[in-house]
């Protein structure tokens, strides 16, 4: 019995902010911390390219109630863009469909077809992605050499902005609603440009609240255990809460919170008017609710201690 336990792992939450490593896939990544940390339970928050670095927030424990609103968070990426070769990708990765060899684009060019992918646009998947058709990941699919219609999405474009331009590479700086692929955009401006494009570097630089500042690599993780064992990872950890500091705080005094924890909606005052908040009992975070039809607070997602 003691082995089983042993091989479940612990019951940790929390939330790490990895510095994925570039090669390496969302899931990968999420075994490496899972492992590293011992956890019976984690779950990332949407994938991110094996051929992107950057903030890949990960849950562990009870955590992975929240990974949804990470999910749909918004996004903020470095992408580095060759000019010249289009990719059945749409990135390094892939093979060259098109080459234009005989062309000239100015930085003039690119800033002002950089104008049409500003605010709300209308994206179609690539086949290289992770979004399923009948179950069955298109990328998978595209492997085979099979091509299937799909549906334009609407994505936001917040800001784009172009921060190099040498030769045939130029580098944007990109903030985007969940959803947006990156690739989608390199191609579509090489498209715009003439000369066909493809993401040679991707990095992601924010998902939702959490930057650059919060992560760390898998490599540096595996320092501190071996220096200060499981202990010394677990300071790494961010509280489960930090994810969804956008949603409204409720405070419930202990006689109010533990009719919330038995399913029951509870009239509080000062509440929104609707939408999902934050709940916590005496300070102490115990989940998600939302505002009923009646004004009450309802329990949604609740926290087990």
């Amino acid at each position: 019995m003691s082995n089983r336990r042993r091989n479940k792992g612990r019951s940790i939450d929390g939330i790490v902010i990895l510095d994925k490593a570039i090669g390496l896939s969302s899931n990968a990544a999420l075994q490496q911390v899972k492992r590293l940390f011992e956890a019976s339970k984690a779950g990332h928050t949407g994938s991110l390219d094996p051929l992107a670095t950057g903030v890949l927030p990960l849950c562990l424990g009870e955590a992975t109630k929240v990974s949804q609103f990470l999910l749909n968070s918004d996004k903020r990426y470095l992408a580095k863009i060759k000019l010249g070769e289009r990719t059945d990708s749409g990135d390094k990765t892939g093979t060259v469909i098109e080459s234009c060899c005989d062309y000239s684009v100015t930085q003039n060019e690119v800033e002002k077809a950089l104008g049409a992918f500003r605010g709300e646009i209308e994206q179609l998947p690539p086949m290289y992605s992770a979004l399923k058709v009948d179950g069955v990941p298109l990328y998978k699919m595209a492997r085979k050499g099979i091509e299937v219609e799909r549906e334009l999405r609407k994505v936001t474009i917040y800001e784009i902005s172009l921060i190099d331009f040498a030769n045939d590479t130029i580098e944007l700086d990109i903030a985007c609603s969940k959803g947006t692929y990156i690739r989608t955009i390199a191609d579509d401006l090489g498209q715009a440009l003439g000369c066909g494009a493809h993401i040679i570097e991707l990095r992601r630089t924010q998902a939702g609240v959490f930057t650059e500042e919060d992560s760390i690599d898998i490599e540096s993780l595996e320092a501190i255990k071996a220096e200060a064992g499981l202990a010394g990872i677990d300071q790494k950890l961010l509280p489960m809460d930090q994810a969804i500091t956008e949603l409204p705080e409720v405070n419930l005094p202990s006689i109010t919170a533990s009719h919330v924890k038995n399913g029951q909606a509870v009239l509080v005052r000062h509440l929104p008017e609707e939408g999902l908040v934050r709940l916590y009992e005496e300070e102490r975070f115990i989940g998600i609710g939302c505002i009923d039809d009646d004004g009450k607070v309802a329990p949604r997602r609740l926290i087990v201690s």
